[in-house]
């Protein structure tokens, strides 16, 4: 997997509404109305990531969920990371 150009990552956040550039890292973070609603999309976000077979650093705080997308082994954003950014999106 081949990391993506810095313009390449730009024209990407422009699809993918709600999410950040931070440190080389695509971030987003969603607000729940509870803990079992949180749950639920982590949930349905673990099952995408293991369709997927790439996972995301997922950070839960009682009803905000963070989820930060890198290739580790490409030193950046690959085309897999938007493409979970965007089914993350849809869930």
């Amino acid at each position: 997997m081949q990391k993506l150009t810095e313009a390449e990552v730009q024209e990407a956040l422009v699809k993918l509404p709600g999410w950040k550039l931070t440190d080389g890292t695509l971030v987003r973070e969603w607000t729940f109305r509870d803990f079992k609603e949180a749950m639920v999309f982590v949930s349905k976000v673990a099952d995408a990531a293991e369709s997927a077979n790439h996972h995301p650093d997922i950070d839960i705080r009682y009803n905000r969920v963070r989820l930060a997308l890198i290739t580790h082994d490409a030193g950046g954003i690959t085309t897999n990371d938007v493409e979970l950014a965007a089914a993350a999106n849809e869930l």
